[in-house]
């Protein structure tokens, strides 16, 4: 099936419909997966080699051994090589940074990281980031060439499933787009990845860019210098200007910068599970309330289930047969039986937030940042919209062109963002809870979800449609949110047009004035579109990431001189 005929049945995991695992996805943290990090030296560097679904370690004692230089300085270290910090670690290539990601496991490959359980959901907001570095494109040949695509549960059907919160669904024919007059170009749905296919075009795009990648070889500490850090990962030290935890919710390198972790703690341990059943008919297929939590089978062996005991499971009870089967027995309602485990793991619903997304030369981002229960995958792109928005500003402070205090912008933008994800996750745990209480409400829940209204609130929320940075003001409708796909008069789109990193001026209809504007420049291009009459502006001033920082008319000139004054150091704007 061609990539165009499958485009039509793509939706995110938040619209899953069968399989509890695509309803909940698994814990966004890794590092809280019930396994034993590799804790030895750094014996392994990637340099650009990939087979399969995984990347292939070229180690220092074969035949393709890398010669490393330790003592090397970098701009900045990345902490994790997840699709958090590789997204990252592509953005300041791109800009030319010298990079560094350490990654405490040994290897990149996990069953969890292939179908079904690493099935995740991309929203809106990320995929414009992806489309925006050219990311996309080959994450959709890749997917296209697994048939990703056609292993959604979700793909079939007479009405097509636009989302899901706390399992309810909603359905895209309930959902009003026009009720967003800001988008009017781009794309309208998300877009169904594995972790392994988004890890893969990641990993392949920050090689190709020169940043050096090392498993095996966690963050063990972190020292802040004058003019710096220094990183102890296995046994060895390396230094950089910058360090950026992406090691998720265990994080290393935020405990050693002190930054507080506050939240809420769990009240269910979550498990995912490919198993083997001596009678796949005793449990019901599909997503199950029951009187003790909640569960979703998918034959022949696909269950995910919660179990809300507190999350005490969660990291202290191995995941033998005898365990599984108890809790599945006593969520389930049946006296089910477990012949085998063929993968297995387990998550809460912990919610915390980092206080300071910064501390020194130390940033945090992703799962680093803010935890929360895996309910729909926003997880993942609440990480990528972390790593979008520090990006550009981590390159433009490290090369000189931005002093440190734009940093500053990140966590104001950011942080207010994970919290209303936190919030979401913690009332979706309020609805799944196995009471009358969270029953009667899943009932007007979906009452709501059945209106037009309802519908568009929801996919507003988590298609991420609605994403706006207040920090930017509220002047002009655009600003703060994601610039729309304008087309180009050079033919071009907006997207490809910001795919070298740098900001825009966009003008609607070409105009001298702001030509010179961009030209007085070192850090702005100009390109004019034909789409002013949707803009209700004469031009657009927007960053790298594809934000909306100042739009207006000429006779603004000093709004606008203002916002270029806050992306760029103020030398580099012109009065």
């Amino acid at each position: 099936m061609a990539w165009s005929e499958k485009a039509g049945l793509v939706w995110s995991v938040q619209a899953l419909s069968v399989t509890e695992a695509l309803v909940f996805g698994l814990g966004q943290d890794p590092h809280d997966e019930q396994r034993v990090p590799f804790r030895g030296a750094c014996p392994f560097v990637r340099e650009g080699v990939w087979m399969g679904n995984a990347p292939v370690e070229q180690s220092t004692e074969g035949a393709f051994a890398v010669s490393l230089d330790h003592n090397a300085t970098y701009d900045v270290i990345i902490a994790g090589a997840g699709p958090v910090g590789l997204f990252l670690a592509c953005e300041l290539g791109l800009a030319g940074c010298r990079v560094l990601v350490l990654e405490r496991s040994e290897a990149a490959a996990s069953p969890l990281k292939n179908l079904p359980f690493g099935l995740r959901g991309l929203n809106l907001p990320t995929m414009e980031s992806l489309d925006r570095r050219d990311l996309l494109s080959p994450l959709k040949a890749r997917m296209a060439l697994a048939d990703t695509v056609i292993a959604a549960p979700w793909a079939a059907g007479a009405r097509r499933p636009a989302g899901h919160f706390a399992g309810l669904q909603f359905f895209h024919d309930m959902v009003d787009t026009n009720a967003w007059p800001w988008r009017w170009g781009g794309a309208v749905e998300a877009l169904a990845v594995t972790m392994a296919d988004l890890e893969h075009v990641l990993f392949t795009r920050a090689s190709h860019l020169g940043v050096v990648i090392r498993h095996g070889c966690g963050v063990d500490g972190v020292t802040q210098m004058a003019n710096g850090i220094e990183v102890h990962a296995g046994g060895m030290a390396h230094r950089a200007g910058w360090i950026v935890g992406c090691d998720g919710g265990r994080s290393t390198v935020r405990k050693a910068a002190g930054i507080s972790f506050v939240g809420t703690e769990p009240e269910f341990t979550g498990y995912s599970m490919t198993l083997r059943l001596e009678e796949p008919n005793r449990l019901r297929p599909g997503r199950q309330h029951t009187a003790l939590g909640m569960y979703t089978y998918a034959p022949p062996g696909t269950v995910t289930m919660v179990d809300f005991d507190g999350g005490v499971s969660h990291r202290t009870s191995p995941l033998s047969n005898e365990h599984l089967q108890a809790v599945l027995r006593r969520v389930s309602g049946t006296d089910v039986t477990i012949d085998g485990v063929e993968l297995a793991t387990t998550w809460t619903d912990r919610a915390f937030l980092a206080t300071s997304y910064r501390q020194g030369s130390v940033l945090l981002a992703g799962d680093a940042a803010h935890v929360h229960a895996p309910l729909g995958g926003q997880g993942l792109n609440l990480g990528i919209g972390d790593a979008m928005n520090l990006g550009w500003k981590l390159a433009a402070v490290t090369t000189g062109r931005a002093s440190p205090s734009l940093l500053d912008s990140y966590a104001r933008e950011r942080r207010p963002i994970a919290e209303q994800v936190l919030d979401w996750s913690r009332a979706q745990v309020a609805l799944l809870r196995p009471d009358p209480g969270a029953a009667a409400s899943r009932a007007v829940v979906r009452e709501l979800m059945a209106t037009r209204d309802g519908s568009t609130f929801f996919a507003e929320r988590l298609w991420g449609a609605g994403l706006r940075y207040d920090e930017l003001g509220a002047a002009h409708p655009l600003v703060g949110r994601s610039a729309p796909d304008a087309l180009l008069a050079d033919g071009r789109t907006l997207n490809e047009a910001l795919r070298g990193g740098r900001a825009l001026l966009l003008g609607f209809n070409h105009s001298e004035q702001f030509a010179e504007i961009a030209d007085a420049s070192t850090q702005l291009d100009y390109y004019v579109s034909s789409s002013g009459d949707k803009a209700n502006a004469d031009a657009a001033l927007i960053r790298p990431d594809g934000i909306v920082a100042w739009a207006g008319s000429i006779i603004d000139r000093l709004a606008l001189t203002q916002s270029m004054a806050r992306l760029f150091d103020p030398l580099d704007t012109p009065a």
